[in-house]
């Protein structure tokens, strides 16, 4: 059983040399993160934020002035891990016609699981109802 859940996130460009993550992880520290990713583009690395309380994020990136893009739309998904576990969720959004723009999944150990995935932000609405997003 999965829980699904929308979630605001937010994007950044930083240099891709070491240490800008921490530089940046520490700026939002007292933020709880739901999830952090990044990855090379171009010559330089966009990381995405999920923080649990979007205004405390922006609050605290604002202070440490750091360059985001305006939130945009995504969903977290938690569940129990089993085979086929991600196949369910993405065959719903394939039915539903959602074209599913990334995804980052983990084993979470414990038998869960967790996904991150990004729609576009004309399919959000739609994403939600396929999910059954909360």
């Amino acid at each position: 059983m999965e829980t699904v859940r929308k979630v605001d996130y937010f994007v950044m460009q930083v240099a891709n040399k070491p240490g800008e993550a921490v530089r940046v992880l520490e700026a939002v520290r007292n933020v709880n993160l739901l999830a952090f990713t990044g990855f090379p583009n171009g010559k330089r690395s966009q990381v995405d934020f999920i923080p649990e309380d979007a205004a405390a994020f922006k609050a605290a990136a604002k202070r440490a002035k750091l360059k985001v893009k305006p939130k945009k739309g995504g969903y977290l998904i938690q569940g129990d891990d089993r085979a086929g576990a991600l196949q369910d969720v993405m065959q719903r959004l394939a039915s539903a016609k959602v074209n599913v723009t990334a995804i980052d999944a983990v084993s979470a150990g414990g038998g869960r699981y967790g996904a991150v995935l990004w729609v576009k932000p004309k399919d959000v609405n739609k994403a939600a109802k396929a999910l059954g997003a909360m």
